[in-house]
């Protein structure tokens, strides 16, 4: 009896001795044979391939049925309940990331509990100690242990309350989380008990509560944090790394709440000590120091039951990325894309590209409006109208910056303040007192010298000759100078306005003349003069103004372009020959695809085969640039960032990239009549304190500054 092939396990097939020969009146038993000697074979294949294979890489293989040959330890894995311990673990890994979450959620609880001081005390960047105290309502005895409990909270009952919560904390996660991974000690003594009571747990594993003495509130002390879980422990940073998170940890819970007293100390340093008797803004101060706090720029807004609050910075405080915007809702700290948008559309043409604004903002919402059940770091939120907090931060951003005035303005030296600290604050009238005992001194001179000379006037002998000095001094006259710096036939400025002047000029001029107010500025004296060919000096209510000519005459022409867009379209001047411009085929693709668009810029372009484009007409007051240059300097904007931008972004960039081009340059010279124009069209347009690109136009330096660099106060 044959005994049929064997498989590569060496077994023979169960039902090889049955396909081996065809049975007599099956008309199907010879595809059945075929398939059977072509299985044999790919199985006699696979056992010769694995006699050669190295006995430390070889692998046995079964066969399993009609499922073919498998590995012989690849047995299908049962499910099975996971033991408490482990799901702690699991829970704890999404919770307590590092020991800055231990502060964050420590400090919540104290919150939730009504405390109005919290003293947090970290050792070895938090891994080694976290220990918060509190004078909040405590935790009776009998809760001690549902408190290091998962799932334990007493501030949710039923599913609806997930969609009103009024607390920090509501998952009944936190404790237990941290005592699976720490040594846990919490003693707790409420308002009516003669004494506290104390629970420790390790590694989860809880004992029995046992009284101790403690002041009422609640302390907890974390110790040795992930001493289990030594995977996880390898993963933590430098004490200094850790004791940074730990204390933006500490930031984000205090800043929201200034009315509560909150201290932090590491290794018995302090870090933080915020009183709570002080206002938002002086806790503000305390935090992020001085510089910062007299930078801020209030802002609120009220609608329905929607109230926005609290501090944006002006534009010349920003950062290079947004770990600096502070949003808290309903006093938590949360992080929303849709928010933090708003903000830089507000900061838009305030700060130069890669740059991001300050913001310490308060959104108080209606509880049942929004949905804190997300994350289980509770960081991200739902809106259930997202819309319209977008729309009203906006709004109100954009309100207060245009009321107001956002020249940015030079701070005094830190020598120059600390010796105008050394000499006092300045006074006034104390001055104006100074001022006239040195003039009446004077006089009093004066007359002391005409009387010992006869009483004779005058004194001209000063600068005459002795015959004249004979004569006696004339009496002391104090006059004020009302010296006017006028423009006079052959003044450098007007010999040299001629020169270097290009066809750009000319045809910006004559589309957005800077003498549109000379008529204006022909009644006035004139204010201001031209510096190096790139600056102007112009006298301002509160001291000295130094402008750049370039970003100023820049931010005029983005206003006034901005104002032909909403009307029309740009003039465009069309050329007597189109002009071919070669692109790339991505580039050709985009610009014709756009053409629309382009044509409202005053840049009409028309197809020329292969990867070539005719620009038949281009901005008119571009007149002296390369219509080439003009027309990839735009394609480079349509097909960068791999996607295409937002038609408004683009086109507003678009906006900034003609504006530039066409304002006046750095080293071009002006004649009085320019820069009084210049000067005075800076009140005529709004945000004239910012180019489009986010630069200052314009510096201050205020009577006061100048006074203390010069020593005068």
């Amino acid at each position: 009896m044959n005994a049929g092939p064997k498989t590569a396990c060496g077994g023979k097939h169960p039902q090889a001795s049955v396909f081996a020969q065809p049975r007599a009146g099956d008309p199907h038993a010879i595809f059945r044979a075929a398939e059977n000697e072509s299985l044999s074979a790919e199985k006699h294949v696979i056992s010769m391939h694995a006699k050669h294979i190295k006995p430390w890489r070889r692998t046995s293989f079964h066969y399993n049925g009609s499922k073919g040959c498998a590995a012989s330890n690849a047995a299908m894995p049962m499910i099975r309940r996971l033991p408490q311990s482990l799901i702690n673990k699991i829970a704890a890994g999404e919770v307590i990331e590092r020991p800055a979450s231990v502060v964050k959620e420590l400090m919540e609880n104290s919150v939730d509990a009504g405390a109005s001081r919290i003293d947090v005390y970290v050792e070895g960047g938090g891994v080694n100690l976290v220990r918060v105290v509190d004078n909040g309502s405590g935790i009776a005895a009998d809760d001690l242990p549902l408190a290091v409990a998962s799932h334990a909270t007493s501030k949710i009952v039923e599913a609806d309350d997930l969609f009103r919560v009024r607390t920090l904390g509501f998952r009944g996660e936190a404790l237990a989380s941290i005592a699976e991974v720490s040594r846990l000690v919490i003693r707790s003594r409420t308002p009516g008990a003669t004494g506290g009571f104390e629970i420790t747990v390790q590694g989860g594993t809880a004992s029995g509560v046992v009284p101790c003495g403690c002041p009422v509130g609640t302390t907890v002390d974390v110790r040795d944090l992930f001493f289990n879980t030594p995977v996880r422990r390898k993963f933590l940073r430098s004490t200094q790394t850790e004791l940074g998170h730990a204390s933006e940890a500490f930031v984000r819970v205090a800043l929201a709440l200034p009315h509560i007293h909150c201290t932090l100390w590491h290794n018995d340093r302090p870090v933080f000590e915020l009183p709570g008797n002080q206002g938002w803004l002086q806790r503000i101060e305390r935090i992020f120091g001085r510089e910062l706090a007299d930078s801020l720029i209030p802002v609120e807004s009220e609608d329905g039951p929607v109230r926005i609050s609290g501090y944006v910075a002006h534009p010349s405080q920003s950062r290079s990325n947004n770990r600096m915007q502070y949003l808290f809702l309903n006093g938590r700290c949360i992080r929303d894309r849709s928010l933090q948008h708003a903000l830089g559309e507000a900061y838009r043409g305030l700060l130069l590209s890669g740059r991001y604004p300050i913001a310490i903002l308060s959104l108080e919402v209606p509880a049942d409006w929004v949905d804190v059940n997300v994350h289980p770091t509770k960081l991200e939120v739902r809106f259930q109208d997202s819309g319209r907090l977008y729309s009203q931060l906006l709004a109100a951003l954009r309100s207060r910056f245009l009321a107001t005035d956002l020249t940015t303005r030079v701070p005094a030296t830190a020598e120059v303040a600390a010796g105008a600290v050394a000499s006092g604050p300045h006074d006034p009238a104390a001055a104006q007192r100074a001022q006239q005992q040195l003039v009446d001194w004077a006089k009093g001179q004066v007359a002391s010298w005409g009387d010992r000379h006869g009483g004779a006037t005058g004194i001209a002998a000063a600068s005459a000759s002795a015959d004249q000095t004979a004569a006696g001094p004339r009496p002391l006259e104090i006059t004020r100078l009302d010296a006017r710096w006028r423009s006079q036939p052959g003044h450098p400025s007007e010999v040299s306005a001629a020169v270097g002047r290009g066809e750009s000029r000319v045809a910006m001029d004559e589309q957005y003349p800077l003498s549109r107010t000379s008529a204006v500025a022909a009644e006035l004296p004139v204010k201001a003069l031209q510096v190096h060919n790139r600056y102007l000096v112009a006298e301002s209510e509160d001291g000295v103004l130094v402008i750049d000519q370039h970003a100023l005459h820049e931010r005029i022409l983005y206003e006034r372009l901005r104002e032909r867009l909403a009307a029309g379209a740009v003039e465009s001047q069309s050329l007597l020959v189109p002009e071919p411009v070669d692109l790339a085929p991505a580039e050709a693709a985009a610009a014709l695809e756009h053409r629309e668009l382009l044509g409202q810029l005053g840049l009409k372009i028309e197809p020329f085969g292969g990867g070539t484009v005719l620009v038949v007409a281009y901005p008119a007051m571009l007149a002296n640039v390369a219509p080439a240059e003009v027309l990839r300097g735009l394609v480079d904007r349509l097909v960068s960032g791999g996607k295409l931008p937002d038609q408004r972004d683009l086109l507003d960039d678009l906006l900034h990239m003609i504006a530039c081009k066409a304002a006046i340059k750095a080293g071009d010279r002006l004649t009085p009549e320019e820069v009084a124009a210049l000067v005075a069209q800076r009140h005529l347009i709004d945000d004239a304190h910012h180019c489009p690109h986010g630069r200052p136009t314009a510096l201050v330096f205020s009577r006061d500054e100048l006074d203390k660099h010069f020593k005068r106060i």
